[in-house]
């Protein structure tokens, strides 16, 4: 069952990558342009498991065939707290009207423990481990692998790998529903476009 809170979906295991395919669909039909690129960032590290989340699933999208799609973020090459302003600053001058999805582990109360959230609006990395980054993301998906408390970094490295794995799973199962269901959607003509249509029209006929 999701959960709102505020502008935040809480979704639990059960069929979570249904539900996120369908929250991520709705999102991106409401705020994403056909015209514009999508960029996933996936944000953490290969060295913690509990903080591997975000690399396993950009490796893991980075093996599909998304077409007008850019993964920064993968096991091979993370984005952390070390290069993350540096890709950001990539993605502007690679991408300017990109629309971005950041992706990322978290910490959360015992009850959220395996849920996956989903909100509109920017990540704030490392805020679940007291450590102030840049903002980025139009949307943004955590997975909630662990507990916070007084002791966030013992947290992430205690968390279990299949945890990690199984979010991956989901999260990657719901970013490709949303993305086949993306592609199905009509396109929609600007004013300018049906003026030109029409003109098209005139002169055909």
């Amino acid at each position: 069952m999701s959960i709102l809170k505020g502008s935040t979906y809480y979704i639990n295991h059960e069929e979570a990558a249904l539900k996120l395919g369908t929250l991520l669909y709705d999102f991106l039909s409401s705020y994403h342009k056909p015209s514009q690129s999508l960029v996933f960032v996936c944000i953490g590290s290969d060295k913690i498991t509990g903080d591997s989340l975000g690399p396993l699933v950009g490796h893991r999208l980075s093996r599909q065939s998304l077409p007008s799609v850019f993964i920064y973020g993968t096991l091979s090459q993370p984005v952390h707290a070390l290069n993350l302003q540096e890709t950001i600053e990539k993605i502007h001058q690679h991408h300017p009207d990109s629309f971005i999805i950041a992706i990322d582990a978290s910490l959360g109360i015992r009850k959220h423990l395996g849920y996956l959230t989903i909100s509109k609006g920017a990540l704030e990395p490392g805020l679940g481990v007291r450590k102030k980054l840049p903002p980025i993301g139009d949307i943004s998906i955590t997975g909630i692998v662990n507990t916070t408390g007084t002791f966030d970094h013992l947290s992430l490295q205690m968390t279990k790998l299949s945890t990690i794995v199984s979010m991956a799973d989901s999260i990657v199962s719901g970013v490709l529903i949303a993305y086949g269901l993306l592609l199905k959607r009509p396109a929609v003509h600007t004013a300018s476009q049906n003026f030109l249509d029409s003109k098209r029209t005139k002169v055909l006929s």
